[in-house]
C-alpha cells in the first residue's frame, strides 16, 4: 500500500485510527534516535529517512535524482514494516539485530533482507528500533554503500 501522502504527517493524518498511535511514537523513537545528517521525507509512499543530497550529491545509484535511501517506515495491509538498508548490506548488524530481538520482543521475528514486518501492533519493539538508528553514522553508511557498488 503506497500511501499519495507528500508530507510524513500528511501520512500519519491519512493512517486509519487504529494504526495512527504505533506509527506516531514509532516515527518519534526514530526522529529521536536518527543519525546526524539525515532528513525525514516521503519516500515511495512510505516514510522515509534519506542522505539528502547535500550531504550526497550522487544520490542513490538507480535513479540518482533520488536521495540515498537509509531507512523506511511503512503502514501495509497487515502489519507495521520497517525497512533498514544497513541491516541488508551488513551482516554484523542484521545478527546483532537478529539476537536482540527475542530480548525485546515475544513474537517471532518476521523479517526480509531489509524488512521487519510487525503484524501484532503491541509487539513493535520501539528501543531496539530506536538503537539500531543509532548504530551506524551517515558517513559510515555512504561508505559501505559505495563499497557494495564497487562489487
Amino acid at each position: 500500500m503506497q500511501s499519495k501522502a507528500t508530507t510524513p504527517d500528511q501520512y500519519i493524518d491519512e493512517l486509519p485510527e487504529d494504526r495512527k498511535a504505533a506509527m506516531q511514537k514509532l516515527r518519534d523513537v526514530v526522529n529521536r534516535n536518527l543519525p546526524k545528517g539525515l532528513e525525514e521525507v516521503m519516500s515511495y509512499g512510505m516514510l522515509g529517512y534519506v542522505v539528502p543530497h547535500s550531504i550526497y550529491p550522487k544520490g542513490y545509484h538507480c535513479d540518482p535524482k533520488l536521495p540515498l535511501g537509509f531507512f523506511n517506515i511503512a503502514s501495509q495491509k497487515n502489519s507495521i514494516n520497517i525497512y533498514h538498508m544497513v541491516l541488508y548490506a551488513n551482516k554484523n548488524l542484521h545478527d546483532w539485530f537478529v539476537a536482540e530481538y527475542p530480548k525485546h520482543c515475544k513474537s517471532k521475528l518476521d523479517m526480509g533482507k531489509s524488512c521487519v514486518r510487525f503484524k501484532k501492533l503491541d509487539d513493535i519493539p520501539y528501543d531496539l528500533i530506536g538503537e539500531l538508528m543509532t548504530k551506524v553514522s551517515v558517513e559510515k553508511y555512504i561508505e559501505m554503500y559505495e563499497k557494495l557498488l564497487e562489487k
